[in-house]
């Protein structure tokens, strides 16, 4: 009897002393201990008066964020840190984050302090409002990129934009931004359609929400904020010409939506790639230096590999780039795959020649049956 009493006294004080969280400020972190306070400081200054929990979604950081962020755990009652091994990538960060809190609004802010924190409660309050997505962005209103992009990188998101809209349909002014606002209930609706693959998440969201709601014959109200991006407080960048490609990637799978995956994409895109670096091996090797048309190939098709199986490592599978042994146990492993893989294009393309001699129909079938043996094995076994 006693202990029922004791434990309905604590409840009661809990009870008096939680309030549940209204927002959850989800924020990707890779090699950010020295942000990451500071940004905590910021969100709850700018979030005075509003129930809100701090997320942080760390990939294994080498400089010890994670730890940085279960040290503030164990001060601040509403920060949380979901600390990923084995697992990396912006996208996957977010949907995690976002899927481990209960609030009914969440936000995502990078950890670099370049997003400004200061309009989170006019986002959120457009929110509660009535709009499903607030995004914070550089280029409407008095939005600026300021001094957190250089004239190149402020001209290729320029570019993404005219590129998101085009090719999908959705207009938005800012769809590379990382900043973003939204109703659990929009999560919910589009998570399990969501690909995990690369760093840019809003026009993920955006697209699956939007063309669900069709089908439903709703709308997606989708509300902007303008603010300045500011330069990053401290660490290094990790925006890259890859990021981009991965960008054109996902639109790609957006226009398929979502048959053919980000990731078999890339993929595709890099085998692609290595069709050219066959043909110059294969040209410098047999015409420049001699070698006899076997060799030449042979070299060829070892080189071709190589340069697909680091284009993939960096690209592909950048949430699971191989280092060290494991690089050069991969890259066997590569070998190994598309050694089989090409005989999959051999036979698959024979086969059909015999049903019917089209040599372009057989080539194009055996090359396509090898991207996706390649593609499906590799995946198990070399980036597993």
């Amino acid at each position: 009897m006693l202990a029922e009493e004791l434990e309905s006294a604590a409840v009661a004080s809990a009870a008096g002393t939680w309030q549940a969280p209204q927002l959850a400020v989800v924020v990707p972190s890779y090699n950010e201990r020295e942000n990451v306070p500071l940004l905590y400081e910021k969100v709850t200054a700018a979030l005075a008066g509003i129930p809100f929990e701090f997320i942080v979604v760390d990939d294994n950081s080498p400089d010890g964020t994670a730890q940085v962020v279960k040290d503030m755990a164990r001060r601040h009652p509403n920060v949380r840190c979901l600390h990923r091994i084995g697992r990396r990538g912006l996208s996957s960060a977010c949907i995690e984050g976002i899927a481990a809190s209960a609030a009914p609004f969440v936000a995502v802010i990078d950890a670099d302090l370049q997003h400004d924190e200061t309009i989170l409660p006019a986002m959120f309050a457009r929110a509660q409002a009535g709009d499903d997505i607030v995004v914070g962005t550089r280029y409407a209103g008095s939005g600026s990129a300021g001094e957190g992009l250089s004239s190149t990188r402020e001209a290729g998101s320029r570019l993404a934009t005219r590129l998101s809209a085009l090719l999908t349909g959705v207009t938005l002014s800012d769809p590379m931004s990382g900043f973003f606002l939204m109703r659990r209930q929009v999560f919910d609706e589009v998570a399990p359609t969501l690909s995990e693959d690369g760093f840019k998440i809003l026009l993920d969201i955006i697209v699956s929400a939007t063309r669900l709601r069709q089908r439903k014959r709703a709308t997606l109200t989708i509300g902007e904020v303008p603010y300045r991006f500011r330069a990053r407080h401290a660490g290094e960048s990790k925006m890259s010409p890859l990021i981009v490609v991965q960008f054109l990637g996902l639109l790609l799978s957006k226009l398929s939506r979502g048959l053919l995956p980000t990731s078999f994409l890339l993929f595709g895109m890099v085998g692609g790639s290595g069709v050219f670096v066959h043909l110059a091996t294969l040209w410098l090797t047999h015409e420049r230096l001699g070698f006899n048309f076997t060799n030449a190939q042979l070299a060829a098709t070892v080189v071709a590999m190589t340069t697909n199986f680091v284009l993939n490592n960096e690209l592909t599978y950048a949430d699971k780039k191989l280092h060290g042994a494991r690089f050069w146990v991969g890259l066997f492993s590569f070998y190994a795959v598309c050694s089989i893989g090409a005989l999959a294009n051999v036979s698959v393309a024979t086969w059909i020649y015999e049903t019917s001699p089209d040599l372009f129909l057989a080539g194009i079938a055996g090359a396509v049956m090898s991207v996706v043996f390649n593609y499906s094995v590799t995946r198990v076994f070399t980036w597993r």
